[in-house]
């Protein structure tokens, strides 16, 4: 499930990143792990909660931090545990707790809930669902990009012939969770991905309970939706509520 860069990213500064400063973020059970924190241009801008997927680092969402601060949002990058330099092994458990993390290294510099956004991509989406569900007082929207139903779904459909039942501890179940999530919900899908399925995002979308949206890009494969309009679609979305 996880392919981290074991190296820690440079620093911000070092890559061109305007405004996003490295900080510490800690764990329920004790781990520090590095976080990029970027400023919102005004005290009205939304604040994102962006919990990235599972390959590389920080280093490769370099990009997103960029386009973010383009946009004038907030944003605080958190680093899964073992990514980056970061201490620790990544588990279904290990990462709900790094992303907890994230959500209270916010709330602590005074940032609202009703500005607060989740945005999870791919393997990021479980625990944005996740933590939406399990708080959904502290948040005011979430943001779905190339999300899967479960990761059971995903081993199913990718491996048939394993019995991924049995092998697979770390489940990551969106769909049983997503009747929980209580706030208006974006679903970004590429209608050309070849690893989630479109359909999932769908299939999310009619569990949902909450206002929920769905914007596919038709010709995107799974790591080219903000290329194809995804960030345009996220920003016309967080401006309406």
């Amino acid at each position: 499930i996880h392919f981290p860069d074991p190296a820690p990213p440079p620093a911000p500064a070092s890559l061109g990143l305007r405004g996003v400063q490295a900080v510490e973020l800690r764990t329920a059970d004790g781990l520090a792990l590095l976080g990029w924190h970027l400023e919102p241009a005004r005290a009205d801008a939304p604040v994102l909660l962006y919990l990235h997927g599972n390959g590389g680092s920080l280093l490769h969402r370099a990009g997103r931090a960029q386009r973010f601060a383009d946009l004038g949002w907030g944003a605080l990058f958190v680093q899964w545990r073992g990514y980056g330099g970061n201490p620790g092994s990544p588990s279904e458990a290990g990462l709900a707790l790094d992303a907890a993390a994230g959500l209270d290294w916010l709330a602590a510099q005074g940032v609202a809930p009703a500005r607060t956004v989740l945005w999870g991509e791919s393997l990021g989406t479980g625990l944005a669902v996740r933590l939406a569900a399990e708080r959904p007082e502290a948040l005011g929207a979430v943001i779905l990009e190339s999300p899967y139903t479960s990761m059971l779904d995903l081993a199913r459909l990718h491996h048939p012939l394993l019995p991924s039942g049995l092998l697979l501890r770390d489940r990551f179940d969106s769909l049983s969770r997503m009747p929980a999530v209580r706030v208006p919900v974006l679903i970004l899908v590429g209608g050309r991905d070849r690893l989630v399925p479109p359909g999932m995002g769908r299939r999310l979308a009619e569990a949902a309970t909450a206002p929920v949206q769905v914007w596919e890009a038709p010709e995107a494969d799974h790591n080219e939706i903000g290329r194809a309009g995804g960030i345009e679609a996220a920003a016309a979305f967080l401006a309406r509520r």
